[in-house]
């Protein structure tokens, strides 16, 4: 690993830089508050499309998922499979009406806000809620994401890690703080072209030496057949891989239950709000949904040719990227291709440091303790409360204890707490608030509590993944507070966009319109 530093020193340093650099360029267009968190609802379709899936798949693509190909073979792309049919499903059923309806709801900045305006929340409890669950949670995502850029450092150059976590978080603060949204989505469009380019050049180099995609076949066959078996767990012991065992009913329904959790991620659905219009999410779509399939398919790749054509097996699966680049690749491209790791991880991290930020400044600050600030006034909360999470984070970072076991949970969690909200809130028009709340808070609950509750159900036990039963529910509990529990909505959502009312009767919501 040490004939990379030097090039990975300088390709990372060049990197980080230039993101820096395109936070002090867009800092000029960052006038409005509408500027800073959604980037004045202008991106383009490219940047949207590419903008979601940089924010979406994290260091995950590059780490977790072939290291999840590596250790149990073509089993394991059963996630893969689930999160290509999620993101096409968001990009269909959520985006158009989110991006419609969220301007509806007084040009709603936030998740929050609009969940507020659509059920008419005069109490706000709502709106509290919503942010409260957005705010811990991606507090904690967020530090995650600066341990994973700290050990990537570390791992590649040494010293402290420490060091390389103050790093990290200082270059993602400041681009954040002077570009807001619009930087992070500007620089999303770069990582996601550098993710791409990486999922798809290291496996063809990689079987390009083997030989052909025939020499792989006949490699991976050598160590276990079941690597190739789409249905089979192939078992790896440190040192060997096994037949294992066939995939259960169960397993394959966790594994593509991960794409559920598209519907309320916050830090993807924020894309949807940005892009300037519905007219450009179709071409949206297409570009996102194929940039994620050649990701995740070439991701899933890494982990097979790491099989046959590393030298010894991996202690950690989870460094088959790395170990690649170190043993078959120029210390010059090896440089670029770990960029786009970094770029992973980063791309992520700033997202949900940024909506984060957001839902303090315009759930809390904005909503509650000012409701007259100024627009100048709401962009300096939120560069104010961008370093704020920051901070937050980086302490957890630092102290470690106990973070995994909540990051766990976070992806389910925010899909069972908001998934079935957000998709009811879109196509039942009578839904209550009553729901709305049922929803979020029986989700987050079911997620958080299921490791506890599934062992207690005997014989029912089952071991699935915590997405599935919150949100079913979630969904269950939506469907019968919005059916039994206070009035429906009296505004009608769909149709042509009507002009918003001069008059409102209730603070911060727009009065309903009578058809």
């Amino acid at each position: 690993m040490t004939h990379l530093i030097v090039p990975v020193m300088i390709t990372f340093g060049v990197f980080l830089l230039a993101m820096v650099a395109v936070g002090f360029w867009t800092y000029q267009e960052t006038l409005t508050f509408s500027d800073f968190a959604l980037g004045g609802r202008r991106l383009s379709a490219p940047v949207a499309a590419l903008s979601a899936g940089a924010s979406d798949m994290s260091g995950w693509l590059f780490l977790g998922l072939p290291g999840a190909v590596y250790a149990a073979g073509l089993g394991a792309a059963w996630i893969a499979v689930g999160l290509a049919v999620g993101t096409y499903l968001n990009w269909r059923l959520v985006a158009p009406r989110l991006r419609t309806y969220t301007e509806r709801a007084g040009d709603a900045m936030t998740l929050s806000a609009y969940l507020e305006e659509r059920f008419e929340d005069s109490s706000r409890v709502l709106r509290l809620v919503s942010a409260t669950v957005i705010v811990v949670f991606f507090t904690v995502y967020v530090a995650s994401g600066l341990i994973a850029g700290g050990v990537l450092f570390e791992g590649i150059f040494g010293g402290g890690f420490e060091f390389a976590l103050t790093v990290f978080a200082v270059v993602i603060v400041v681009y954040t703080v002077l570009g807001g949204f619009r930087a992070v989505s500007v620089t999303h469009t770069v990582q996601a072209t550098l993710m791409l380019c990486a999922a798809l050049a290291l496996p063809a180099i990689a079987i390009g030496i083997l030989g052909g995609f025939g020499a792989l076949h006949d490699g991976l066959t050598r160590k276990s057949p079941a690597l190739l078996d789409i249905g089979a767990n192939a078992g790896f012991d440190g040192l060997h891989w096994t037949p294992g065992h066939s995939l259960t009913a169960v397993a394959v329904i966790s594994l593509l239950a991960w794409g559920l959790g598209y519907f309320g991620q916050p830090h993807i659905l924020v894309r949807f709000m940005s892009i300037r219009s519905t007219r450009e999410i179709p071409r949206a779509r297409r570009i996102g949904v194929s940039w994620v399939v050649l990701c995740l398919a070439g991701a899933s790749l890494i982990g097979l040719v790491g099989i046959a054509a590393l030298d010894h097996p991996l202690d950690n699966p989870e460094t088959v990227f790395i170990a690649l680049c170190a043993q078959l690749v120029n210390p010059w491209i090896a440089g670029i291709l770990l960029v786009a790791v970094l770029a992973a991880i980063k791309s992520t991290a700033d997202s949900q440091l940024l909506v984060s930020a957001m839902a303090l400044t315009e759930d809390f600050y904005g909503a509650f303790l000012k409701r007259r600030a100024s627009d100048a006034s709401k962009v300096l909360a939120a560069r104010a409360t961008v370093v704020v999470v920051a901070l937050v984070a980086y302490a957890i970072a630092l102290s470690g204890g106990g973070v995994l076991d909540i990051v766990s949970y976070a992806w389910a969690g925010f899909g069972a707490a908001f998934g079935p909200v957000i998709l009811l809130s879109l196509y039942w028009p009578r839904m209550t608030r009553a729901g709305a709340l049922a929803g979020i808070v029986t989700g987050a609950a079911t997620v958080l509590l299921w490791k506890h509750i599934d062992p207690l159900l005997g014989p029912l036990h089952s071991g699935i993944y915590e997405m599935v039963p919150g949100v079913l529910v979630a969904t269950a509990a939506a469907l019968l507070f919005g059916k039994l529990v206070g009035r429906p909505p009296r505004r009608v959502w769909s149709g042509p966009l009507q002009p918003k009312p001069q008059n409102t009767t209730t603070p911060g919501l727009t009065p309903p319109t009578f058809h």
